[in-house]
């Protein structure tokens, strides 16, 4: 990670490998915000600036994926006690690679708050995954006690699919073993993740987890406790906001999908274009994250596609 570092008024988004011309020979295949080099034991992950919401690639913010890979490593770094993860080393600031693992055919998120769909689901009168909650709680309040609700991992361009854990047992997606398993360490790892984020002033409000196993050994994979894939409220304003039935004070996506329900667009449809001013703020709040998590002030290393591309072939170079 020897890029030079350059000042943020310079930020130039980064759209991802397809820019990058690389030889043909090289695999790799794209998602929503990570692309993701193929290679023989190992993956290479490299995360863009593309920003989706409700399952639609929408724009380019700043500095977005170098947070996303940064924070990651972070918090993979502080929980690699409670469960293996397949991070082997950081190529670049929003590059790394990865032990190739199988994923799971579902994701978890634990809940700690009454938000999201979790609330449109309780209003409705509905069980929360198969959940049912006490009576009488309010949109953001905190939950008795946190809450794991799985949903299947559908295909490329379908959406995920809210399951029972009784529902997701008996249809045999996953083994009891290793489900109980996997329970354990998602709870684990939610606690950990909360604990931290109140030391910095932050609520740690849900969050996905993703795992998969490697040589039949439950293992951490994907992204964690990123402004993508986790809320973040801030801890000093949420009694006040709470009492007075406004939105809470949001560090992460949640911004940009409230912005975009606004304006009436839930992923159906085109969307509204998205003005310059809602992707600095939604630049400036990824990086906030970084920040108050972190305790440093955030510095961009990875600001070249050229050495995005450099750094990937070298890497192929040396056979990892």
């Amino acid at each position: 990670m020897n890029e030079p570092r350059m000042p943020a008024d310079e930020a130039v988004p980064f759209a991802g490998l397809e820019e990058l011309d690389l030889p043909r020979h090289v695999r790799y295949h794209r998602g929503k915000v990570r692309d993701v080099v193929v290679l023989e034991d190992h993956l290479l992950i490299t995360c863009s600036d593309r920003v989706s919401a409700f399952d639609r690639v929408l724009d380019l913010v700043p500095d977005k994926g170098e947070v996303l890979s940064r924070l990651s490593s972070f918090w993979f770094e502080r929980t690699a006690e409670i469960i293996e993860n397949h991070v082997v080393r950081e190529v670049t600031g929003r590059s790394s690679l990865v032990k190739r693992c199988k994923p799971l055919p579902v994701e978890v998120v634990m809940r700690g708050y009454l938000t999201g769909s979790a609330w449109r689901d309780y209003r409705a009168g509905k069980p929360v995954s198969g959940i049912r909650l006490p009576d009488g709680l309010r949109m953001n309040d905190r939950l008795p006690e946190p809450i794991l609700t799985p949903s299947t991992k559908e295909q490329h361009g379908a959406h995920d699919r809210p399951i029972s854990r009784e529902e997701l047992l008996s249809s045999g997606l996953v083994e009891n073993s290793v489900w109980q398993q996997l329970e354990q360490a998602a709870k684990q790892l939610f606690a950990a993740g909360t604990r931290y984020a109140a030391e910095r002033g932050l609520i740690l409000v849900d969050t996905k987890y993703e795992f998969g196993l490697l040589d039949g050994k439950l293992v951490l994979i994907d992204e964690l406790h990123t402004p993508d894939s986790s809320r973040y409220w801030c801890s000093e304003s949420y009694e006040s906001l709470l009492e007075a039935g406004e939105p809470q004070q949001m560090l992460d996506k949640e911004y940009l999908r409230a912005w975009l329900m606004e304006r009436g667009f839930q992923g159906d449809g085109e969307a509204p274009p998205i003005p310059p001013e809602v992707i600095a703020e939604l630049s400036r709040r990824y990086r906030s994250v970084y920040e108050r998590l972190t305790g440093e002030k955030f510095a961009p290393i990875s600001r070249s596609s050229e050495a995005e591309r450099a750094a990937i072939l070298s890497l192929l170079d040396e056979g990892a």
